[in-house]
């Protein structure tokens, strides 16, 4: 479907991709991951065309098409919500018309035995079809389906877009590109503007669809429940692994260990030989076994270790200066924007220490809280109020706007910071990989990954018991994330985060508050905890709502349930099942007798080479190493095969 060879993307001399090859095919469902700055981003931007290459190619099949969601998009306006999404079916409605249209012309024809007749009926043929696969059919329903799952409540239809904040607005651009159903979706960073429920129907959506995902994420709980392939950029090379996120991870880590045993063993042989060599150099009766040895040492193909980027952040908030043991407390709080009413009766205690989540649909409130709290924002009723010696340190959303894009990332930390810390600032940076003249960009043109950083570098620079972080990883990488989360965990103070990422706060907070339907609910345990119960309230709900229409509606025959499976239809399912699982061992068998004869060859292989005159080898001849280079690269082939058929024989397992 894509096929990337050989490319090549330098900047000021400088490689980004160095002689990378891939290849998108029908299906696939790709998480491209790397630290940020890797390159992830531009390698999308490489594939719409958007970005130049040095060398190499990017082809993609005459009947591809592209649906490209970036992290930052320019989005339209002068429309309601409802309008901007049906522009996405532009190509049906034209395709409607040209249906009328043809219909009219053939209509009235009479030349039924010409090819031009001829020529209109397939026109319409393919029109028609076409118009069928687009869904033209149904595309209001798609449309209201596709706004309501990405969380829009039908009373935002008929609101113009220049209404809504830049989340929301990214998420109509979201639902446009869902809508037109292209062959190949690139999105880049989704879920940020996506709160829990909302990832959690993209995750649905983006399983079932029926061409293919590549996909920039940095929430693993996404990635894992999406994706069946990771394509890890590093330093300029890509690694590809047929897996899901997190058996990636265990994956990556068995290749590193394995080359780096590889690796030392072939070091020590090599160091074997030459002790071997200079120990019997200037012996002549060994004279023909060091020739040997110096002639395998030059044969040997040196292992190679894959570089690894080290370069870490280096998270550790400063201690907490003592405060009472409540540190906030809101009583029968509420927010009204004129007559917009946003949520009431809030009843909030928060202790000394605790870690706290505040969840919910974006646009219920969560925010508007945070600002209550820190003093931007005064409540319309109730109370919200700090406890004894409480300091505040704010991790905003909208960094873009909290930060001044002319400023340096040096001046933007020196213009806040007081005291002796100043005298720190660098070392402060070089902890958030700011370094050498990294120091002097502007902000303007810092990615959003460095602006977290520096926004978090920012939050450093004095001691506070109370953190309040908004959307905090968001454009963070992976490692960020993580490093981020333990360094929270050992904070001493209170920690209040919003955030949609489910596996960032798993294991980091024990209460949460959802911000629903213009209520605050306090729930007890982990976020998962929390989704678990919201799943059985959900079902109830359905369940009690199923009953009310059961009785509201006019009795009617009821249609029969669907029978359970017979014995003999779980027979023959089982039967199918422990066939599919026979096919695949017979496969893996296959493969290794393969294995096998292959690494018997090449030992064999080796040793003529190691004797060229010994086996009557011209080693001059370029077709010796071709087919040596051949049996090696084959066997690479049967490894990968191999893991794909035990990662496949897993999967059945579990279903059986």
């Amino acid at each position: 479907m894509i096929s990337i060879n050989n490319l090549t993307v330098s900047f000021g001399g400088w490689d980004l991709f160095s002689d990378i090859t891939l290849f998108v095919n029908p299906k696939d469902r790709i998480g491209l991951v790397g630290k940020n700055g890797a390159g992830k981003s531009t390698l999308l931007n490489v594939i719409t065309g958007e970005q130049s290459v040095s060398s190499g190619t990017v082809a993609r099949d005459s009947d591809c098409t592209i649906g490209y969601l970036p992290q930052q998009m320019k989005v339209s306006d002068g429309r309601t919500v409802i309008e901007e999404a049906a522009t996405a079916f532009d190509e049906v409605n034209a395709l409607e018309k040209e249906i009328a249209a043809l219909g009219d012309e053939i209509a009235v024809r009479t030349d039924y035995e010409s090819e031009a007749y001829a020529a209109l009926l397939h026109r319409l043929n393919d029109a028609t079809d076409r118009y069928h696969i687009l869904g033209g059919d149904n595309r209001q329903a798609e449309i209201e389906k596709t706004l309501l799952g990405l969380g829009f409540d039908r009373r935002d239809f008929d609101r113009r877009t220049d209404e809504f904040s830049g989340g929301w607005r990214m998420r109509i651009e979201l639902a446009k590109l869902l809508l037109r159903c292209p062959s190949v979706f690139l999105l880049d960073e989704p879920t940020n503007h996506l709160d829990i429920e909302s990832i959690q129907w993209l995750e649905g959506y983006l399983r079932d669809y029926p061409g293919a995902v590549v996909l920039i994420s940095h929430d693993k709980a996404f990635l894992d429940n999406v994706t069946t392939r990771t394509v890890e950029i590093l330093l300029g090379k890509v690694y590809d692994y047929k897996v899901p996120y997190s058996k990636y991870v265990e994956l990556r880590k068995e290749r590193r260990e394995q080359q780096l045993a590889a690796y030392a063993n072939q070091q020590r042989m090599i160091e074997k030989t030459e002790e071997f060599i200079e120990r019997f150099r200037y012996k002549p009766a060994k004279s023909n076994q060091v020739q040997s040895r110096v002639k395998q040492l030059e044969k040997v193909e040196r292992i190679e270790i894959d570089e690894e980027d080290f370069s870490r952040l280096n998270i550790k908030f400063p201690p907490a200066p003592r405060s009472g043991q409540i540190a906030v407390e809101a009583k029968n709080a509420g927010k009204d924007f004129g007559t917009k009413h946003i949520f009431s009766g809030a009843e909030m205690v928060m202790g000394r220490g605790e870690k706290i989540a505040l969840v919910g649909r974006n646009g219920e409130g969560k925010t508007t809280f945070v600002r209550m709290l820190i003093g931007e924002l005064e409540p319309t009723r109730g109370t919200v109020r700090l406890g004894y010696n409480v300091r505040v340190g704010y991790y905003a959303q909208n960094q873009d706007d909290l930060m001044e894009g002319d400023f340096t990332v040096f001046d933007t930390l020196d213009r806040v910071a007081v005291g002796d810390i100043r005298t720190r600032l660098r070392d402060i940076l070089g902890a958030f990989l700011f370094k050498g003249e990294e120091i002097d960009k502007k902000v303007k043109v810092l990615s959003g990954g460095e602006r977290s950083r520096l926004a978090m570098a920012r939050l450093m620079l004095e001691p506070c018991n109370l953190l309040v972080m908004d959307e905090p990883t968001n454009h963070m990488d992976m490692r960020s994330k993580e490093i981020l989360k333990n360094a929270i965990k050992a904070y001493d103070g209170t920690v209040i985060v919003v955030s949609h990422d489910r596996e960032f706060l798993d294991g980091l907070i024990d209460k949460v508050y959802e911000f629903r339907d213009g209520q605050v609910k306090e729930h007890l345990g982990g976020i998962y905890d929390f989704l678990e119960k919201k799943r059985m309230q959900s079902l109830r709900e359905l369940e009690r709502k199923k009953t009310a229409e059961t009785s509201a509606a006019p009795q009617v025959a009821e249609a029969p349930a669907k029978p359970a499976l017979s014995g003999k239809e779980q027979y023959r399912q089982k039967r199918e099942s422990d066939r599919e699982l026979r096919r695949v061992f017979d496969q893996i068998t296959r493969c290794e007798e393969e294995i096998a004869r292959l690494e018997a060859k090449i030992a064999a292989t080796d040793a003529r080479l190691a004797d060229p005159a010994a086996h009557g080898i011209d080693l001059s001849d370029p077709a010796v190493f071709a087919a040596y280079e051949a049996l090696k690269t084959e066997l690479d082939r049967q490894m990968h095969l191999w893991e794909q058929l035990h990662y496949e024989q897993e999967l059945l397992q579990q279903k059986s």
